[in-house]
């Protein structure tokens, strides 16, 4: 090894992380045989896959303390295609990409160590998966490497942020069927099920056309991103990574309307609760669960309580920050919940807020009872041909109150004409699958 080479592994090597008796490089190769190894599956030794491997790794190796308590982006081809600095997604964000084309999910549990647990991770954004399955890999094993992979990073820090995202969309002619990528992330939600500091990313339903394959549009190959498909990746993680508190850390300033007054301060949960479920509730939702035992649990709440002062819900579901109120992704993955305003609202009235949701989620507006649908309408429906719809950014949600009946408007076209509404209630916020955000929410009341 040549001198100036040495002095820039030196750090490593005094660090423990890379040993000096068997030579820096040999810590960085492809291991000869899997004997040994952690995981199961597929490890690529091809001589382009092997000499690909040892050039990035040894780079990176330069690089530890400078890349120190980024955001890393770990994962295969796609990842590593996005560039260093992943196209300027991310504005003021640290990042670090440790992608390596052609790379499995047992390479990355190979390369932890020296390649993300060093760097001591803000948060992780991993996406791997789909070279397994071109190498024969059972989608059971693939996910046991992804849980592997999650104890890891658990294990230097239980609580360190992971944005899990689904396998991308692809093609039997690539040796990747729909079929096969349904069950990984099928078996991905069940790795999230329980861990509230990982979030599943539906990144599946977001690229697949019809047949559940990738669209050429977006992946010319039919297997990598072009910039369009990256536009939207980076679309679909900006409010995931703005929920963990990396990006948009400061509230856009806001002034309602001349009549209009805030149902929501910006800051906290005052003047939003919950209520007692009533009981035509309960039975419906005992109904649910009888007609299909793998229904969301829908939680029924005994005793009200208001959460003025509290910046979270005491589950930690719904979330005052940043002038947002945030609808979370539950643990479960999937769990309805209910929050309403303390006060309720007699008469005619004009409702204004804005939404954006994550890819395939699913939450709603009560309107003094009776829910309006609230998703990423393109992929969870009902309204799924808008044309003004902003996916994954703020969309204007009106909803106008004249007698019994409502007309709701999305960037100003009509999702309901004349949805009917009781005469008296409060306003309300579902919660059900992925995560939801809801600003600017006021309302004016029509003069008596």
């Amino acid at each position: 090894m040549n001198a100036p080479r040495l002095r820039l592994l030196l750090p490593l090597l005094l660090s423990g992380l890379l040993p000096l008796a068997h030579g820096a490089d040999s810590q960085l190769e492809i291991p000869a045989t899997d004997e040994g190894l952690p995981g199961a599956g597929p490890i690529r030794r091809y001589d382009w896959f092997r000499n690909l491997w040892l050039e990035k790794r040894s780079t990176w190796a330069t690089r530890v303390e400078q890349d120190r308590h980024a955001v890393v982006f770990l994962g295969d081809s796609i990842t590593q295609g996005w560039g260093d600095d992943l196209g300027g997604a991310f504005p003021g964000l640290k990042v670090a990409n440790r992608g390596i084309s052609g790379d499995t999910t047992r390479g990355i549990l190979v390369r932890m160590k020296e390649d993300v647990l060093a760097l001591r991770p803000a948060a992780v954004v991993l996406l791997i998966g789909t070279n397994d399955l071109e190498e024969g890999a059972d989608p059971a094993v693939i996910a046991a490497n992804v849980r592997l992979i999650l104890q890891r990073l658990r294990e230097q820090d239980p609580f360190v942020p992971v944005v899990l995202c689904q396998v991308f969309p692809a093609s039997a002619t690539v040796r990747r069927p729909a079929d096969k990528i349904r069950e990984i992330n099928r078996l991905y939600a069940e790795i999230k099920k329980g861990d509230r500091n990982t979030f599943l990313l539906e990144t599946w339903p977001l690229f697949a056309d019809a047949k559940g394959d990738a669209k050429s549009a977006e992946f010319p190959d039919l297997l990598h991103p072009n910039p369009a498909g990256y536009a939207k990746w980076a679309a679909s993680l900006r409010p995931v990574l703005g929920t963990m508190g990396f990006l948009e850390r400061e509230p856009e300033p806001f002034t309602p309307e001349p009549g209009f007054v805030s149902l929501f301060n910006g800051r906290d949960l005052t003047g939003w609760g919950v209520r007692v479920t009533p009981e035509a509730d309960i039975q419906g939702a005992a109904n649910w669960k009888k007609n299909d035992p793998n229904a969301p649990d829908w939680p029924i709440v005994s005793r009200a309580q208001a959460f003025d002062g509290l910046t979270k819900s005491p589950d930690h579901r719904y979330v005052a920050r940043h002038g947002r109120i945030i609808v979370t992704q539950p643990p479960e993955t999937r769990r309805i919940q209910q929050m309403w305003t303390t006060r309720e609202f007699t008469g005619d009235f004009t409702l204004r807020l804005q939404f954006r949701a994550t890819p395939n989620a699913d939450s709603g507006v009560f309107l003094r009872g009776p829910q309006l649908q609230c998703r990423d309408y393109p992929i969870a429906g009902p309204y799924k041909d808008l044309k003004n719809y902003r996916a994954q950014d703020w969309n204007d949600l009106e909803v106008v109150v004249t007698g019994g009946t409502a007309r709701c408007t999305c960037n100003g076209e009509v999702i309901e004409a004349a949805f009917k509404v009781p005469a008296t209630g409060p306003i309300g916020l579902e919660g059900d699958m992925g995560q939801m955000e809801y600003r600017r929410i006021r309302i004016r009341l029509a003069k008596p």
